[in-house]
């Protein structure tokens, strides 16, 4: 990528005072007209390169030439570090390459005081796999195939061009254009097998239509619900659900008014919590609560279970 490749001609130039446009293509794999189209852009920027001509000529930097004061403030300098930290879960090694140069150029040693890692807590080997197939997919603009269950339980094949990773409401998704619908959608993870990268290849192009993208939550209707959770639950309220939300008693309990979509998933949800929670409101939500365990306590006692 260009924007790697000037940093790495700043930092050689730094370090080596003079160098020519040929050892530079030659070390890049490019040409030396890329080379000189480079030294421009640096020009440009700001930076004080230039070419000299005749013997012991070349490249170079003025000698009183600093990067870290000429060019970026401190608080500039630690946006960039923390930027390049955080992207090193792609494990691409451009990445820790520059990460490794800026920091030796910025004079800071302490680098490794984040890490990000896409995949859920108490992770398996087989579901960081799965990220880093994903990963690899993105970078190199390859298409994918899996076996996908929506959120019906429906099963079907799909083949898409994966383009983004997104973390949102504490589940892992995957953005992309879908061939098998031809539009874009979005993925969650955890309800993805079988992946495969196929040797079909995207442009740079699909990328630029993910803002219009549908996903299966597009015409999702919400509901209001009033609900009581017991002292017992409060290591999930404040994980969960928003502080203007909650209301906590003197007694330890908590009641929270707050908005979650209107289907299956939202029992589910509320029966999580077991007996710490109870729905206050709407009725019809509560009425249909009671219905589900009623059911339940059914099944238990005419059951016969494994003997």
């Amino acid at each position: 990528m260009q924007i790697n490749r000037l940093f790495e001609i700043v930092y050689i130039l730094l370090h080596k005072k003079t160098t020519t446009a040929k050892e530079l293509a030659e070390r890049f794999e490019v040409s030396v007209r890329t080379i000189y189209r480079d030294i421009e852009i640096l020009s440009s920027a700001g930076i004080p390169v230039y070419t000299s001509q005749g013997k012991g000529g070349g490249i170079s930097l003025l000698d009183e030439y600093v990067l870290n004061k000429s060019v970026l403030s401190e608080e500039e300098q630690n946006e960039i570090l923390f930027a390049l930290q955080s992207l090193t879960v792609t494990q691409n090694p451009e990445t820790n390459r520059v990460l490794s140069k800026l920091s030796s150029l910025f004079h800071k040693s302490k680098t490794n005081w984040i890490e990000v890692d896409l995949s859920p807590w108490g992770s398996d080997e087989k579901k960081k796999r799965k990220f880093t197939i994903l990963k690899n997919a993105i970078l190199n603009q390859q298409m994918i195939a899996f076996t996908y269950f929506n959120s019906s339980g429906e099963k079907s094949i799909r083949k898409i061009a994966p383009i983004k990773l997104k973390f949102k409401g504490q589940a892992w998704y995957l953005q992309g254009f879908c061939l098998t619908k031809n539009e874009y959608r979005t993925f969650k993870i955890s309800r993805m097998s079988h992946i495969e990268i196929t040797q079909e290849l995207f442009t740079e192009s699909l990328s630029e239509g993910l803002s219009v993208e549908k996903n299966e939550q597009s015409s999702q209707k919400w509901m209001n619900v009033h609900v009581k959770i017991a002292p017992q639950g409060a290591y999930r309220v404040y994980d969960e659900f928003d502080e203007n939300e909650i209301t906590r008693h003197p007694d330890g309990s908590f009641t929270v008014v707050t908005s979650l979509p209107e289907s299956k998933w939202l029992f589910h949800y509320i029966l999580s919590f077991g007996d710490d929670m109870e729905v206050l409101a709407p009725q019809e939500v509560r009425e249909a609560i009671k219905d589900k365990l009623h059911k339940m306590i059914r099944k238990y006692k005419n059951g016969q279970g494994i003997t």
